[in-house]
């Protein structure tokens, strides 16, 4: 899908960013101005209290056996404990029926009568307060109250989660990654909630590392090879085909820098090509990350009247992809249909569209779309692949094995009737890597860069897969230092590198809480040795004496 900058796949390996230093990774699409999000689910067998959110208290709904309509004689003889057990279940009715200021009343009375000794109830109370809280979007008291469980109870991952809710809707985005971080050790990265809300903080953590670094970068045309791949992913290609010879003529010199300026040329002088230089200019706008300056060219273009069709699809296509990326998915969507209703035989309408559905989790309807642009365009091999991608993705969320291995044998076939398609090989290396066989998946990554050497985001891919594959840190830099010498304008290498930065910070505060675990289960998380021997060689060490010793 075309973007507002063609945007730089946002993981590399197999399961989300956040985790890629966890030896586990998200299949993302290689270039193509295109980005696949993936949530990696294994189908609905693994849905249910693992993915389910932790909205209710704890503790039964109703008071437990002899406790319901207690006298003020029965509560004077029941223990304090009791007696805040039962405050604690009255709260919880309360709570399931909406009323959450009654039940903050009833679990601020248990939290007074509840003896402080009896650390593991005391911190239900403030936990199940938190909840109440929370529906109330009282962010700070829900930082207070699951502050006070984890006192009482360090390993409490309902609080510890609760709050790491509460910090990101307050912004502390470090503080919230650490909670959720440690969540996810806790639970053995079991629960999928857990793991987006940690991938999604680390990617907008990295992101702001990339920017601070970065910022004061002026807007740069990105590298050659990055603008001729995105002007790949279109089939119609609406300057080779019109008179715009001065554009065309930039253009096949790989001119890039004087296309912005020839097109204001044109437009202002009022020339023969006024359509085609703004669109011209607005997908160069776009290519440098100025969506504010694209946007009333792409707009002209749409309510020209006298424009032809396939350009006004070309920008409704490209106004679509930077509303997408603008997170605006509603009138991202109403493009992608405007442009099939005024051009129905344009392959590139389907193609781009089948790759906003995918980001919408709307697979189905993609394979649709890709099918589409197949019957339209036999030989369009990126539709082939991202066809074949769309199809695994169904399969595996599905957890289907003979369609997944369908899917696979269909990226065998891509391969061998589209031997020059990168992105064949691309997609198939992300899918590979998922399923866990990733020397084969190298492979695929060298077939890539052998026929697109000067591919800066391959580089990180395989370096993201380095980190997966054989825990070697210093080689996945490497290679990701080697995508930012090849194109310095790569900002998903930029971004990985920041990435990879944060979340080193906020697994060495998270030690602590890996060393707890061990102590408590002598061997079963030993296999997370090798997270620490990437991120922390000079602490493993001391990791396996607190093992040896537990």
């Amino acid at each position: 899908m075309a973007a507002s900058k063609p945007v730089e796949p946002q993981s590399g390996s197999g399961l989300p960013r956040w985790q890629l230093a966890l030896l586990v990774g998200t299949p993302i699409v290689l270039g193509v101005g295109a980005v696949y999000l993936w949530n990696r689910s294994r189908g609905k067998e693994k849905q249910g209290k693992r993915n389910g959110e932790r909205k209710t208290p704890e503790g039964s709904a109703s008071p437990v056996q002899g406790q319901h309509g207690a006298t003020n004689p029965e509560l004077e003889n029941m223990s304090p404990l009791d007696r805040a057990q039962s405050a604690k279940n009255k709260g919880n009715k309360y709570f399931k029926a909406g009323k959450y200021e009654q039940a903050i009343q009833c679990y601020t009375e248990a939290i007074s009568l509840c003896p402080k000794e009896q650390k593991g109830d005391l911190s239900t109370f403030y936990q199940n307060r938190a909840a109440a809280y929370e529906q109330q979007l009282k962010w700070t008291e829900v930082i207070q109250d699951c502050s006070q469980a984890v006192e009482l109870n360090p390993c409490y991952v309902k609080a510890l989660f609760r709050r790491a809710k509460a910090l990101e809707k307050l912004g502390d985005k470090k503080e919230c990654l650490e909670d959720v971080t440690a969540v996810c050790i806790l639970e053995v990265f079991q629960n999928q909630q857990s793991m987006l809300l940690a991938d999604k903080v680390l990617k907008q953590l990295g992101k702001e590392k990339a920017k601070e670094k970065y910022k004061n970068r002026e807007p740069l045309m990105p590298s050659p090879q990055f603008i001729k791949s995105y002007f790949s992913s279109f089939t119609d290609d609406i300057i080779s085909h019109s008179g715009y010879l001065k554009a065309k003529q930039y253009m096949e010199e790989e001119n890039y820098d004087k296309i912005i300026s020839e097109c204001t040329k044109e437009i202002e002088s009022g020339g023969r090509y006024t359509a085609e230089a703004l669109l011209l200019r607005a997908t160069f706008y776009l290519l440098i990350g100025n969506a504010t300056a694209a946007q009333p060219d792409l707009d002209r273009v749409i309510n020209m009247d006298d424009a032809s069709v396939k350009l006004r699809a070309n920008a409704l296509i490209k106004r679509g992809s930077m509303y997408m990326q603008q997170q605006q998915p509603q009138l991202s969507t109403q493009d992608f249909n405007m442009a099939a209703e005024i051009d129905p035989r344009n392959a590139d309408v389907y193609h781009h569209r089948g790759q906003l559905k995918i980001l919408l989790d709307q697979v189905e309807e993609a394979v649709g779309d890709f099918d589409e642009c197949i019957k339209l365009r036999p030989d369009s091999a990126l539709a082939q692949a991202q066809k074949c991608f769309a199809l695994y993705r169904q399969a595996y969320t599905g957890n289907n094995p003979a369609q997944v291995q369908k899917a696979m044998d269909g990226f065998e076939d891509v391969i061998r009737r589209f031997p020059k398609c990168a992105e064949g090989y691309a997609l198939y290396a992300q899918a590979l890597t998922d399923q866990q066989q990733f020397g084969k998946a190298d492979e695929m990554y060298d077939k890539c860069i052998e026929l697109e050497p000067d591919n800066a985001t391959t580089y990180v891919h395989k370096g993201l897969l380095q980190l997966q594959w054989k825990q070697d840190l210093e080689m996945g830099l490497e290679l990701i230092s080697k995508a930012i010498e090849i194109d310095n304008k790569c900002d998903f290498a930029y971004e990985t590198m920041g990435t990879i930065e944060v979340q080193r910070f906020v697994m060495l505060h998270c030690f602590p809480v890996f060393l707890f675990l061990i102590s408590l289960t002598n061997t079963s998380l030993l296999h997370w040795y090798g997270l620490f021997r990437v991120l922390f060689p000079n602490v493993v060490e001391m990791a396996q004496v607190h093992c040896v010793g537990s």
